[in-house]
């Protein structure tokens, strides 16, 4: 008896110890966001478990209601579903797949795994997973891998391993590839008129009509802000460079209609080089459809340019200018040359115009005209101005001190030293320095300056006139011309560019607008230079239509310091 009530006591024991087992299991299993299913073969049992109601509105009694979970899921994911269910017929152990649930955007990931004993299975248990959060941040991780979030277009990186494979293609089958760089014109002005959204927007709508030639052999790229790259295998027929040019030539025709109301026309240059003319890797053929886009610009904007050798030379050539001026900048390594300025009427000097001039390190002279554009490419403009007036003003506070010469120095100006905010302050403080009288400094300023914003342009011209310092209108008739508006500048001086002064003899149409631009000047009370003189007919007719001031090898060419300083003695 005794024996047999310490048997019972015995099983109800290990019955209470095996209940809080199995209470333990069930918290934690609650505690997990996930649900369970186990299953036991050998009992033929279904038990649900962990948090079953909140991903599923059914339930499972046993194996045969699997299919339940079957068609719950979208009609792709249903076999590899079955297969993970009843995984004991492939004799594994285990096996994981993700499923969309039909008619939502919930994805699912199913584990399960199965016990053996003796080859035998015994238990199995399915854990269910919501990984919709990982699978959306995986797409997004992915879109940001391949693609660009303004346009929608491949990005850059991908687009290089595209075109990588593209070439490795070529190379194969012997076939062609061509890229385009392609560059909306002028679109700084669209973010400086109408602001960046403005800008964005239009990126992004000539963004989604280039998407549309993307294809098995065409591949397009949001390079960067509003430059794209397309590169084309095997280019011919519908998808050859000229039949695509055109389509993009056709859109750019018609307007882009903005949310904010504005209506933009465009156009575009397109810069081409193919594999294996040009290069023979992704980025050299980018970089080499980019420099025969950025000729196509210099030459007119809104052309297509294809790729050849003399456009890279001078590309290079530039690029290993651009370097030396750098070191030059550096080292201040820079002269200045003075060309003399006479009064047409008595032949007397007027002043002199400094001209900076650069020997490179090899000591070759190089042409303004070559480096001073390349100078305002990189910034380095500034510090050359800077230099140049510095010195100018310095050198020529020496000759007044010494020759006691009233005469005008003369300076150019580029637009972006103008444009700085600091630039009227900087002159004031070098003519303070020198002890210079500002009415014998004259700054040449050139017309494209007066493109950007026209009223802070002549309020700055106001400023520097209000402080006596003299304005001239350089280059006058070769860019923003406009004989109405000189009335509105603040200037004491037009300077003809050398153009018309080439062709007075010979072209009566010059002649005509030539002394129109003079008898203009006069009548606002400014004075007037021609500069290009260089033959004696040319300064005959000037003087006789009453231009004031002569400039140019006739009378005299640029001197260094050394040789206006004799000029100086001989005449006083």
């Amino acid at each position: 008896m005794n024996e047999l009530r310490y048997q019972l006591d015995l099983m109800r024991a290990m019955n209470q110890k095996l209940s809080a087992k199995e209470r333990m299991y069930r918290l934690l299993c609650d505690t997990m966001d996930y649900a369970y299913i186990y299953y036991s073969f050998e009992k033929n049992t279904v038990t649900t478990l962990g948090k079953w109601d909140d991903f599923f509105d059914f339930q499972i009694l046993d194996r045969r209601d699997f299919v339940k979970l079957q068609e719950m899921v979208d009609e792709p994911y249903v076999l590899a579903l079955r297969e993970m269910l009843f995984l004991e017929k492939s004799g594994r152990e285990t096996d994981s797949v993700e499923c969309m649930q039909r008619g939502k955007k919930t994805w699912l990931q199913f584990s399960s795994r199965i016990f053996y004993e003796d080859g035998r299975p015994t238990d199995q248990i399915i854990v269910v997973q919501n990984i919709t959060k990982q699978k959306t941040q995986n797409e997004e991780l992915l879109y940001m891998a391949y693609y660009d979030s303004l346009t929608g277009l491949y990005n850059r990186n991908y687009f290089v391993r595209l075109l990588t494979e593209f070439l490795r293609r070529a190379k194969e089958d012997n076939r062609l590839v061509s890229v385009l760089v392609i560059d909306i014109d002028d679109f700084r002005k669209v973010n400086d008129g109408l602001g960046i959204v403005a800008g964005d927007e239009l990126v992004q709508q000539f963004g989604s009509f280039l998407k549309e030639f993307n294809g098995d052999d065409v591949i397009v790229c949001h390079l960067t802000s509003d430059v794209y790259c397309m590169a084309i295998y095997d280019p011919c027929g519908n998808k050859s460079v000229e039949h695509i040019h055109k389509k993009i030539v056709k859109r750019t025709r018609e307007p882009f209609y903005l949310v904010g109301g504005q209506v933009l026309n465009i156009t575009v240059s397109v810069g081409v080089a193919e594999y294996p003319e040009a290069a023979t890797s992704a980025l050299e053929l980018i970089n080499c459809a980019e420099i025969v886009m950025f000729k196509g610009k210099a030459m007119g904007k809104n052309r297509i340019q294809y790729f050849d050798t003399p456009i890279l030379n001078d590309f290079l050539k530039n690029v290993e200018l651009d370097s030396k001026l750098k070191e030059a900048v550096f080292e201040n390594n820079f002269l200045l040359y003075y060309q003399p300025q006479y009064y047409a009427g008595n032949r007397k000097l007027r002043g002199v115009e400094a001209l900076i001039r650069w020997k490179d390190g090899n000591g070759r002279m190089v042409s303004p005209a070559k480096f001073i554009p390349i100078a305002e490419k990189n910034g380095t403009i500034i510090p050359i101005g800077n230099w140049v007036l510095e010195q100018s003003i310095r050198t020529f506070s020496e000759w007044r001190n010494r020759y006691g010469v009233p005469f005008v120095l003369s300076v150019n100006i580029s637009a972006l030293q103008y444009q700085k905010e600091d630039f009227v302050e900087t002159l004031l403080n070098i003519i303070h320095k020198y002890d210079v009288d500002p009415d014998e400094i004259e700054l040449e300023i050139t017309e494209s300056i007066l493109i950007d914003d026209f009223s802070a342009v002549t309020e700055k011209m106001q400023l520097l006139k209000e402080y006596g310092i003299r304005i001239s209108l350089d280059d006058f008739g070769t860019g923003f011309s406009s004989l109405s508006y000189l009335k509105k500048l603040p200037i004491n001086t037009l300077k003809i560019d050398k153009s018309f002064t080439d062709t007075l003899l010979t072209d009566s149409a010059t002649r005509i607008i030539t002394e129109s631009i003079v008898s203009m000047v006069k009548s606002l009370g400014f004075e007037s230079i021609a500069e290009g003189v260089e033959e004696e007919q040319q300064y005959k007719y000037l003087r006789a239509i009453g231009c004031d001031i002569i400039q140019g090898y006739l009378f005299g060419k640029p001197l260094s310091q050394e040789e206006i300083e004799q000029l100086l003695q001989k005449m006083y």
